[in-house]
């Protein structure tokens, strides 16, 4: 009779966790987020001034989750170039909490 309840419940909780792994890599990530809004991304991911060399302007779109863990396996964000994603994965990296694309970024950190 136990073994009749534990294959329930292994079958009610796989549909789940298969959502959840779905809806991260669908999440978006903004970059820059609002918090900085207007400005540009340094090489080293920090938000600098739109005048500051080597500076790369906002994305002008979100990245979703999938694109971004992808990024960080070594491909480059879609539309930009290498040391333009770069900087973008090094910004994604720096989220903190309460920044937007915080969660998601943290939530592709979950080891699944």
């Amino acid at each position: 009779m136990m073994g009749a309840v534990t294959a329930s419940a292994v079958v009610s909780i796989k549909p789940a966790l298969a959502q959840a792994a779905g809806s991260v890599l669908h999440c978006e990530i903004p970059v820059p987020g609002n918090h900085a809004a207007g400005g540009y991304i340094g090489p080293d991911g920090k938000i600098v001034s739109p005048d500051t060399p080597g500076s790369f302007p906002p994305a002008g779109r979100n990245f979703t989750g999938e694109e971004v863990k992808r990024a960080m396996n070594g491909r480059s964000l879609p539309g930009t170039s290498y040391d333009q994603s770069k900087a973008y994965v090094n910004y994604i990296r720096r989220l903190q909490s309460g920044q937007s694309g915080f969660t998601c970024y943290a939530s592709l950190q979950m080891p699944r």
